[in-house]
């Protein structure tokens, strides 16, 4: 982790990466060399790059991985168990497929933020496959609220097929659509999930790289953010999300406060990514 400024106790740029949660043995020594996860002797990674275009446009890599997520799910996790079907989560796309959600090294990120957070009102853009939303609700307090936004209404359906089965569905609504869908997304939002000035207290971001700066400006614009609250984002570096990263420096210690943990693109050790922690300061 480093910041765009020094902390304020710190004579030098603080490191603190949080402990990643633990894969099973099995699933960690998958297609090891060294110790080292590599994804590119993994059949199931290759075809997710061979259909990269495809996966950027309709957020599926078309070879029906995510349905069978689900059925994974519901054969090997227990109902209503929310750490095993994490779990169950983690080991298919360790040992089955690979999976684009934010995976366990950076999901272990994500929970600490939630947990320094606190937050009462929680805002995900990208569902996928509900994974991220299972971890946010591990995290967040009790009585809090999670409403997750995804683009792939077949997406939509398997989230909410996992969420159920993980006990966690009345904590969770899964949206169809996107906030720059000409306002219908967000007053959805606002009239009927509570969304109001100064409500939002966590954000995070984790869909259409192209997306991040104008999805985060119209968050802004409608004053859902207070100071204090939290915004993450996932895969900043890779596939890269360089217009908001930079958006993010140029306001640093004005309107925001950014920390970027330095991690590797889930399920592998070999590629790295970003994930940026922003406190929003006002203004």
């Amino acid at each position: 982790m480093t910041t765009f400024a020094k902390e304020e106790s710190a004579t030098e740029t603080s490191i603190r990466r949080p402990p990643a949660s633990a894969p099973s043995h099995h699933a960690r020594s998958l297609l090891e060399i060294g110790g080292r996860r590599m994804p590119f002797m993994r059949w199931s990674f290759i075809r997710l790059l061979l259909s990269l275009r495809r996966l950027m446009r309709v957020w599926q890599v078309g070879d029906g991985r995510e349905e069978r997520l689900a059925g994974y799910v519901v054969e090997n996790a227990h109902e209503r168990d929310l750490d095993d079907v994490i779990r169950a989560i983690d080991e298919y796309s360790y040992s089955r497929s690979y999976m684009i959600n934010v995976g366990d090294e950076k999901g272990a990120i994500l929970d600490e933020a939630v947990r320094r957070a606190r937050p009462s009102q929680l805002l995900e853009l990208g569902t996928y496959c509900g994974y991220s939303a299972l971890r946010m609700c591990r995290a967040m307090p009790d009585g809090a609220r999670l409403v997750s936004i995804e683009f792939n209404a077949a997406n939509a359906v398997i989230a909410r097929r996992i969420l159920e089965y993980a006990g966690v569905s009345d904590r969770v609504a899964v949206l169809v659509g996107t906030l720059g869908d000409g306002g219908l997304t967000i007053a959805s939002l606002e009239a009927e999930h509570g969304f109001s000035a100064g409500s939002l207290d966590f954000v995070f971001i984790d869909h259409d790289k192209s997306a991040y700066v104008s999805d985060l400006e119209l968050i802004l614009s409608r004053g859902w953010l207070h100071p204090g609250s939290v915004v993450v984002a996932d895969n900043v570096k890779f596939p890269g999300a360089p217009d908001y990263r930079a958006y993010l420096k140029e306001c640093q210690d004005v309107r925001w406060r950014t920390i970027e943990h330095e991690a590797h693109l889930e399920y592998q050790s070999l590629l790295r990514d970003l994930v940026l922690e922003s406190d929003y300061l006002g203004g």
